[in-house]
């Protein structure tokens, strides 16, 4: 507890909610002790956390900003992929608490499993400490991946499906949808091609290790075929 303490930059006084942001469903369910919680109450109190945290500092930064690029740039930034590498830079995969079925299945690697641990583990911080202690560990993260999508002058987010809806609608009779084409590889690394189609129609193809990163590729790649520049 001690260790991953210090990754997190927060000592906690009740190191019970820290265990409990670790606990994943399948250990809880296998728990012999019936009073064993899992971490998906403190994740749906993270993901809060997280959201208005990350809303005040973009708000307050981007005072030029209008509210759709806001809501994009913050889903950008707190989205699955971004809170995966999150935990993989402090490493949380090996605190984890997880079932046999799921250890044995690659869950230690999943990326949906430890983004989730990470708003779990932000739920857990603001419990023990108040919005004040959340806050700074949130902004440790939030801040570069930030300043990672900012351009110069207008911001680029890097949310093409939003970018290719935009220009689609323009045309009420023009419909575009995405579908799964294949996906490979085990469980714990999945690779997945979704396509994007105009009326049916292929349009462009895009991979990612899930499906929403794939989506977003497709679109980027429609654009680009569209001579958009991006």
């Amino acid at each position: 507890m001690e260790k991953l303490e210090k990754k997190l930059g927060y000592h906690f006084q009740n190191r019970e909610l820290l265990k409990t942001a670790l606990t994943h469903s399948s250990y809880a369910n296998e728990a012999r002790d019936r009073h064993t919680q899992s971490n998906e109450r403190l994740e749906f109190l993270g993901d809060s956390v997280l959201g208005m945290v990350t809303s005040d500092y973009i708000f307050k930064l981007y005072t030029d900003i209008p509210e759709g690029e806001l809501t994009k740039l913050r889903a950008a930034v707190v989205c699955e992929q971004a809170l995966h590498e999150v935990a993989l830079s402090i490493g949380l995969s090996a605190f984890l608490l997880l079932g046999r079925g799921e250890e044995a299945g690659g869950g230690r690697e999943r990326p949906s499993i430890l983004a989730d641990a990470v708003e779990a583990v932000i739920g857990a911080m603001y419990m023990d400490g108040g919005f004040a202690a959340a806050q700074p560990f949130v902004l440790s993260f939030i801040k570069p991946s930030v300043s990672k999508r900012a351009g110069t002058g207008r911001q680029n987010f890097n949310d093409y499906k939003t970018m290719l809806q935009e220009i689609v609608q323009k045309n009420r009779e023009e419909v575009l949808s995405y579908r799964m084409a294949s996906q490979t590889g085990p469980d714990h690394d999945k690779t997945f091609v979704m396509e994007v189609l105009l009326n049916s129609n292929v349009m462009a193809k895009g991979s990612g290790h899930s499906k929403k990163e794939a989506e977003q590729a497709a679109a980027h790649e429609a654009l680009k075929l569209m001579g958009i520049r991006v």
